[in-house]
């Protein structure tokens, strides 16, 4: 016992030790024991004022690791002290800024947002890191005892800095950001045309004004062609301001709207920050407009971001927001210079370019158009790069991705929720022959409504909408449509149309031959609406089908619409195929035998079509002809063609005296199990 007491009072010792030894470890130590912030403590040694303030003051130090100098491309000089703060302040009690020790006293600003792991916390650009920080150490001077705080930061902080020596700027405001811009290091970027309309339409206060603000400044190359300096009014320097809110790049979510100055009852516009792999961009969208100011989005590249000033940040764009004098074809080919090659649609405006013939010349002419333009990610599914090798198979799904007709998000939200019969889901006909897009409102995980929309068998989400032009409106999608990248179970799963057919599919395992890649099948899918239309029709065949204990007979009609060979069947090829009017095709269940026809439904006004139909497919099966509700939706090893009816006989379920025994039996031999095992 006296062994174990004797034991313990050593840790204890040991313990009390290190805590002691961890106590008194200075700032410097700390840095300088640190071998990945060898770096930064180079610097500091470089810097009298620097270890002048260690030894004598309160101080909190932000140090870059090493990672982050080897990513820093810019000056060292002075650098140290924009790093480091006479106010001690641990991670819990930094504020919403805090002054540096560089001239001028700059403010470091300060973004909390809500992270995996629990709480972020950056300054100005960079994360602290917060397993690695909340150092303190105490230095005794003169009897006082003076904190020091240690912070870990992943990104080396760069502040205003002047290229002349004759003029010093010392943290600026944004207007004086501004006026001073061809003495900062700016690189090529010169601001003089916004400056010059700033002045003119006397908006100085405005970017003078203290407080929380993040300004979005446009270079001189964004202001071409020459009438677009002129669109730049008030209203539309409002645009590029958005109060409150500091927004360095990482930390500010993707695809979320702040207001803008330009947020009144006359006009709104908010402003979002959009992320595709290593490029930002920033959007405005005009929700309310007037005669000068057209709603819809603009989209411009941030090409200097993060530029930390006295009343907030400032990022250098492209281009200014709100003005839309554009036509969807300029939009496009702002994209094709060598440095714009990671645009956010740069590689649609490629493949257009490449294989698309006369459509760039077509959307020029349309008055009105709407494209549906695929992110570049989309363009990295192994099912494009393998259809891109087929010239006419790419023309074709292009044409699939623009339509003749201005279709604004909020037409297309409106029209998909207030569509109350499952019998006309809003479609619209595309510039491809007989293709049709198909758009669902759906929720993301937060509520949020999700557009999405289908094309050749692929379902999209819109990513950015409403980005506008003087002709029309680009759409940006996250795949491209007519290229398959699921397999005909995967579709039947996923598509809002087919929740029923799925369902029943997955009775006696009907389902798990459609994911076979090595097998071709077409599949005559009925939609939701056409198991409806069987409830009326048939009410008794209808309610057996989906109880579990008709599940064969289920299994057997489901086999009736699917055909099984070493082909797919697309409606042109079987169109073709008709002899004598009839076509047979080797089903899983004995064989199909169908007429096909196509018919004009110009005569039958469709509120929700662009124009009228011209002309559909229907199948003839037992003397009925039943419409081809969406044809050749393409699957992986597949085709779905999407009908409105069931091919369905009322004989097809039968409640015999022989199914009523067969399950008596069943019950009858569970009893006699349980009391024999009792």
């Amino acid at each position: 016992m006296s062994s174990i007491s004797n034991c313990l009072f050593t840790a204890a010792v040991l313990i009390a030790f290190a805590i002691e030894i961890i106590a008194t470890q200075t700032m410097d130590a700390r840095i300088r024991d640190d071998s990945d912030l060898s770096q930064f403590y180079q610097l500091l040694e470089a810097s009298q004022v620097a270890n002048t303030t260690l030894t004598y003051r309160h101080v909190t130090v932000f140090a870059p690791t090493n990672r982050a100098f080897q990513k820093y491309n810019g000056t060292t000089k002075n650098l140290v002290l924009y790093h480091m703060s006479n106010f001690p302040k641990t991670i819990e009690n930094l504020g919403d800024s805090i002054s540096s020790e560089l001239e001028g006293n700059p403010p470091l600003w300060v973004t909390r947002r809500p992270g995996t792991h629990g709480q972020e916390v950056y300054i100005n650009n960079a994360k602290i890191l917060i397993d690695r920080s909340n150092f303190q150490s105490k230095v005794s001077v003169g009897g006082d005892v003076k904190t020091q705080v240690l912070h870990i930061i992943n990104e080396v902080l760069e502040p205003v800095r002047s290229n002349s020596m004759e003029l010093p700027i010392y943290s600026p405001n944004a207007f004086e950001f501004l006026n001073q811009s061809e003495n900062l290091d700016l690189g090529v970027h010169r601001l003089r045309i916004f400056r010059q309309r700033i002045l003119t339409e006397k908006k100085e206060d405005v970017f003078k004004a203290d407080g929380r603000y993040t300004f979005l400044i446009p270079v001189e190359e964004g202001f071409r062609p020459s009438p677009r300096p002129e669109k730049v009014d008030r209203v539309v320097i409002d645009g590029h301001v958005i109060p409150n809110h500091v927004l360095f790049t990482t930390p500010t979510p993707h695809n979320i709207p702040y207001q803008t100055l330009a947020f009144s009852d006359n006009v709104k516009v908010t402003v979002s920050f959009l992320k595709e792999h290593d490029k930002v961009y920033v959007q405005s969208n005009t929700l309310v407009g007037d005669a000068g100011h057209p709603t819809g989005v603009v989209l411009a590249e941030i090409i200097k971001p993060n530029i930390p000033v006295r009343n907030g940040v400032i990022h250098l764009i492209q281009r200014p927001l709100m003005v839309v004098d554009t036509t969807v074809k300029d939009f496009l080919e702002s994209f094709k210079g060598i440095e714009k090659r990671d645009g956010p649609v740069y590689k649609f405006y490629e493949i257009i370019r490449d294989f698309g013939g006369d459509i760039m010349s077509t959307i020029s002419h349309l008055r009105d158009v709407t494209l549906f333009a695929p992110s570049n990610a989309a363009f990295e599914e192994p099912g494009v790069q393998k259809i891109l090798q087929d010239k006419e198979r790419v023309k074709e799904m292009l044409n699939l991705h623009y339509v003749k007709d201005r279709l604004p998000i909020e037409k297309i939200k409106n029209k998909s929720v207030n569509q109350k019969s499952y019998e006309k889901p809003y479609r619209v006909p595309t510039a491809a022959e007989k293709k049709k897009l198909y758009f669902n409102v759906a929720q993301d995980s937060n509520g949020k409504p999700i557009i999405t929309v289908e094309g050749g068998g692929v379902n999209a989400t819109i990513i950015t909408a409403n980005i506008a032009a003087t002709n029309g409106l680009i759409h940006i999608i996250d795949r491209v449509l007519g290229v398959p990248y699921t397999t005909v179970l995967e579709k039947l799963k996923t598509d809002p149309m087919l929740n029923s057919t799925y369902f029943l599919g997955q009775r006696q395992g009907f389902n798990d031959q459609l994911n076979d890649t090595s097998t071709r099948f077409t599949y005559f899918a009925p939609r939701d609406y056409a198991w409806k239309v069987a409830a009326v029709s048939y009410p008794s065949t209808s309610k057996k089908i989906f109880m579990p204990e008709f599940s064969y007979h289920t299994k057997q009609i489901l086999e009736r619409h699917l055909v099984i060979a070493d082909e797919v069947y697309t409606m042109a090829k079987l169109k073709e195929m008709k002899h004598n009017d009839t076509i047979v095709l080797p089903a899983a269940r004995d064989s199909l035998k169908l007429r096909i026809r196509e018919y004009s439904e110009n005569d039958k006004y469709d509120e929700n079509m662009i124009r009228p139909e011209t002309l559909v497919y229907q199948i003839e099966w037992e003397g009925k002809w039943i419409r081809v509700y969406r044809p050749d939706v393409e699957c992986t090893n597949g085709i779905i063609h999407v009908i409105d009816d069931v091919l369905l006989k009322d004989s097809d379920v039968r409640v015999t005296g022989t199914a009523s025994a067969t399950s008596l039996a069943s019950h009858l031999i569970m009893i006699l199990v349980a009391k024999w095992l009792l």
